[in-house]
């Protein structure tokens, strides 16, 4: 039978960790392969057009299958779904460790994003239903943000240090005790919960639209800046994409039962956190690629020195990602995130100043401090202020909406600031193209905050914390 989602850990410390673990291993898998494409394309004869999709097919099938993942929370209840999703973590992790050819290894990477997808939205509720609201579960938030920001920088630097030591394979490998150990731990630190109501169907429509539409869109958005976006498949895609989800919202406008109630997206806080969340990905979620670039092409690093370079913002993304949680506590949701928008914003713009050809690590570190706390602060932040006025049994359904604007949000901003960077460079050689790589990444960094202090202006749309609670008590006070 179904599971509640009203879970009351009877370890709670050490159930946040295991969520905080499997938060760590989908943010590590989303790019701990960047470092190891060279190694991976040569030993495996991918071609340079087909290398990318090691990446893009983790990614598409994410973000295809996030909306299914977070419904099959509610029918089937977090704690299978999380188990099932860390399962197919470790499974496709080995097959991709053991590949010998192009197809089984994309194959391996897309089980993974389903993987993510199940995973994720599991992992949210839990949080969200697991902890109760005000101080614990700011906490646990803070918690679980800090190994979601850190992890994607993480990422970089392991798999910078797993590549040079054993060899591609590695990046693959490092998941499989992770996700084995987790998948283990989370049978006696979750509990079942108790029954819910029975006779809710699964809505097939819902999912093969939701899904197939969701999917062909994040794969014209990742294959655009490969293939150009007039290239048939990728326009193809596109259209035949929305034409499914516009008919998704006609099937659940119409279903007694539906995969996603459209009445959820009228809630103040789900539909200000789902543009939240969409922006925030196209903004801060792209600048780990700029800076890469920056490091690599400007001034050479090698994979490692890259991976060591994002040590310091790590630090300042846990340490936003703590001091968001304290300060949810203290001033409201609303307040601390706009807060942490405004920081990362400023530090985002101080980035792109310090952005030279012949600039020194040390003048980029005030800005990535900075840069990082508000980061940090604000992933911790934006998933429970938007499902924050969800009831329990739709958590899941409402993660999943927030984690695919997430996905969406990272492919569009990264297709569009590609682009404007990529708009200075056309001809360049030499110093030339060494110069003209700078100024178009400071550009596009600079069009990122200022996509940054959109988002601010956008969560003015969350319910304030404060108002929320006075609410309650005034209910409260009235029903004794």
């Amino acid at each position: 039978m179904p599971e509640s989602h009203e879970t009351g850990f009877r370890r709670p410390g050490a159930a946040l960790a295991l969520l905080a673990s499997a938060q760590l291993i989908i943010s590590l898998d989303y790019n701990i392969v960047y470092v190891a494409l060279p190694e991976i394309g040569s030993a495996l004869g991918f071609s340079a057009q087909t290398l990318q999709w090691v990446v893009s097919a983790y990614a598409v099938a994410f973000g295809g299958f996030l909306l299914l993942g977070g419904r099959a929370v509610d029918l089937i209840g977090p704690r299978r779904i999380f188990v099932l999703g860390l399962v197919l973590y470790a499974v496709s992790s080995l097959a991709g460790g053991l590949a010998t050819a192009p197809l089984p290894l994309v194959t391996a990477r897309a089980v993974q994003g389903l993987g993510g997808a199940l995973l994720f939205p599991a992992t949210l509720t839990l949080v969200s239903t697991g902890f109760a609201e005000g101080r614990e579960r700011n906490r646990a938030f803070a918690v679980w943000g800090t190994a979601g920001g850190s992890g994607m920088i993480l990422g970089s630097l392991l798999g910078g240090v797993l590549t040079d030591t054993f060899g591609w394979a590695a990046v693959f490998f490092v998941n499989v005790p992770l996700a084995g150990v987790a998948a283990l731990l989370a049978l006696p630190l979750v509990p079942r919960g108790a029954v819910r109501r029975t006779g809710r169907r699964f809505d097939l429509a819902g999912a093969l639209t939701a899904t197939a539409g969701t999917t062909l869109v994040v794969f014209a958005l990742v294959q655009g800046p490969e293939s150009g976006w007039g290239a048939p498949a990728v326009a193809g895609a596109a259209v035949l994409g929305v034409v499914l989800l516009a008919l998704f919202v006609a099937i659940e406008a119409r279903s007694t039962d539906p995969l996603l109630p459209l009445r959820l997206l009228r809630g103040r806080d789900l539909g200000t956190g789902v543009l939240v969340t969409f922006l925030y990905m196209a903004t801060f979620g792209t600048l780990l690629y700029f800076l890469t670039v920056y490091f690599q092409v400007v001034h050479g690093y090698d994979a490692l020195r890259t991976g060591l370079a994002f040590l310091v913002p790590m630090a300042a993304i846990v340490a936003g990602s703590q001091l968001g949680g304290r300060l949810a506590t203290s001033r409201g949701t609303r307040t601390a995130m706009i807060a942490s928008l405004v920081a990362g914003g400023i530090g985002t713009v101080i980035v792109g100043a310090s952005l030279t050809t012949d600039g020194s690590y040390l003048a980029l570190l005030p800005g990535l401090i900075v840069l990082g706390v508000g980061q940090g602060a604000g992933y911790t932040l934006m998933f429970g202020a938007a499902t924050a006025g969800t009831p329990a049994d739709q958590q899941g359904v409402a993660s999943g909406v927030a984690s695919t604007a997430q996905q969406v949000g990272g492919a569009v901003g990264l297709a569009v600031l590609v682009a404007i960077a990529g708009a200075h460079t056309g001809g360049q050689v030499g110093p030339a193209l060494r110069a003209a790589t700078t100024d178009g990444l400071r550009t596009a960094v600079f069009v990122a905050s200022t996509g940054i202090a959109l988002t601010a202006l956008v969560a003015l749309g969350f319910t304030p914390t404060r108002r929320r609670t006075e609410h309650a008590d005034v209910l409260e006070h009235v029903a004794a």
